[in-house]
């Protein structure tokens, strides 16, 4: 079944594509979500309307997209972690510390939109790529740091 994209589906393809998807898909997913329409005649012909349209929005979110990564690529957080001997961590900092720290400061990043090849494991200042639209993609200065230990009272 050919299907108008109304909005970007991943691996799929991009608002406003002409795709053919299973007639299963389009019927039980595409179609009820109202993430595509059928691609008649009259909805093709109305395609490249839209096709203008879709393009201006996609402008604006990418133009907005770029604001929110200056603002997010300004700040730097700082995470404290339990450290063992040579600066190994007990454990690791993930992409969920990372979102919560970046939260902490204001700014709400789903902790998919971080891009991690693995967990950090050792103390210092790495650059951290998080993807705030396809084509955006905005760099947080993250330091690991060493935890604060509890002060023994002493009598």
């Amino acid at each position: 079944m050919k299907v108008i994209l109304r909005e970007d589906v991943d691996k799929l393809g991009r608002m406003g594509d002409l795709v053919n998807v299973a007639d299963g898909y389009a019927r039980n997913y595409l179609l009820p979500r109202n993430m595509a329409a059928v691609a008649t005649s009259h909805n093709i012909r109305s395609l490249e309307h839209e096709k203008r349209v879709i393009a201006d929005k996609i402008k604006k979110e990418k133009m907005a997209a770029e604001e929110h990564a200056k603002k997010i690529s300004a700040i730097s957080v700082s995470i404290p972690a339990q450290v063992g001997e040579e600066g190994k961590l007990f454990g690791s900092v993930t992409s969920k510390d990372i979102a919560d720290a970046i939260a902490a400061q204001g700014f709400e990043i789903d902790k998919k939109k971080i891009v991690l090849e693995k967990p950090i494991k050792e103390i210092g200042t790495f650059m951290v790529p998080v993807k705030v639209h396809h084509d955006v993609t905005a760099q947080v200065k993250v330091e690991v740091v060493k935890a604060e230990e509890p002060q023994a009272e002493t009598q």
